[in-house]
């Protein structure tokens, strides 16, 4: 009797899985188990490093490990993210990146450290932030309409600010001179912050910025909005048309945040962190804190956001080619 117990016991021993082999059955449970890096290509304080501090903060909750942000800035976000391109495909070195870092430092850097197709799994994106066509309170233009007529006889040309060359704001202003058949002078700065200063301060008559960069100028009237991108009209702006609705819809773009993991991370694993991406970023509560930064809480598909990735490359990087933009 108490042989057939030992058998019996023996036997189901055998046949239960011992922790190897429920990992191995499981993976997307077993992750994660330990602490995962967030790289972010970025300095501290700025959007990018924001939402993605709101993710980690959700994240950590509800899969009961640290989310530690890291920020690796440098050569347009090429630093960064090559970290986790290199970084051991198991999912706990993940990057949060943007327009820039995924899509155009590649393109514009004197070497190709990743290809955003090989090197990188797209999760998911995390936020779209629009941008808005604002002028400084002297030019005489209203709308767009007069807008583009000014920028089509002004002499000497109207001269517009970017924060730096590659940027989504300088490739937007290039795409709507090649669209529209107008031409300005891009005045480049190293950032938002000067840029957007001689705006306000009528150094310059116009940018094109990301709606949380713009939106306190415009409620101080420092600037005027005359459009904005995105498929809608904003609820923080609410009078100013869409370029799509001015019948511009060739004229779009957005800063938009995304997940990306190592390419040959596990699909159990990425299936699971999609899953919980996508939970976080539907919460009533994140979406409040992401608007307050004047973005949008952006959960999409794995297969939708790559497909928005392909657009985005298939606008912008022959673009980046034609006018040889290249990284300062």
């Amino acid at each position: 009797m108490a042989s057939t117990a030992l058998l019996a016991a023996a036997f189901a021993t055998g046949l239960a899985p011992g922790p190897a082999a429920a990992q191995a059955a499981a993976p997307s449970q077993a992750w994660p188990n330990r602490a995962v890096r967030l790289i972010v290509p970025y300095a501290a304080g700025g959007n990018v490093d924001v939402a993605a501090r709101i993710l980690a903060e959700k994240l950590q909750q509800e899969l009961g490990q640290p989310f530690v942000i890291e920020n690796k800035p440098g050569a347009g976000g090429l630093i960064g993210s090559e970290t986790v391109a290199r970084a051991e495909p198991d999912g706990y070195t993940l990057l949060i990146g943007a327009n820039g870092p995924i899509l155009f430092a590649p393109e514009m850097g004197t070497r190709r450290a990743y290809e955003w197709r090989r090197d990188f799994i797209p999760v998911s994106t995390v936020t779209l932030t629009p941008l808005v066509l604002q002028v400084h309170p002297d030019l005489p233009a209203k709308s767009m309409a007069e807008f583009l007529a000014l920028a089509r006889t002004r002499q000497p040309p109207l001269t517009m600010a970017s924060p730096g060359p590659g940027t989504t704001n300088h490739l937007m202003s290039e795409l709507m001179q090649s669209k529209l058949g107008v031409t300005w002078m891009t005045v480049q700065y190293r950032g938002n912050a000067p840029a957007t200063n001689d705006l306000v301060g009528g150094h310059v008559q116009f940018n094109l910025d990301q709606l949380s960069v713009a939106l306190p100028f415009l409620k101080d009237n420092r600037t005027r909005a005359l459009a904005v991108t995105g498929p809608q009209r904003l609820a923080e702006l609410p009078d100013v048309p869409t370029f799509t609705e001015l019948g511009y819809g060739e004229i779009d773009g957005q800063t938009f945040t995304g997940l990306m993991a190592p390419a040959a991370t596990p699909e159990p694993v990425i299936r699971r962190l999609h899953e919980t991406v996508i939970r976080i970023l539907n919460d009533a509560q994140v979406k409040a804190r992401f608007a307050e930064l004047g973005a949008q809480s952006a959960p999409m598909s794995r297969d939708a956001f790559r497909a928005y990735l392909e657009r985005e490359d298939q606008t912008w990087i022959p673009l980046i080619r034609r006018l040889d933009i290249r990284s300062q």
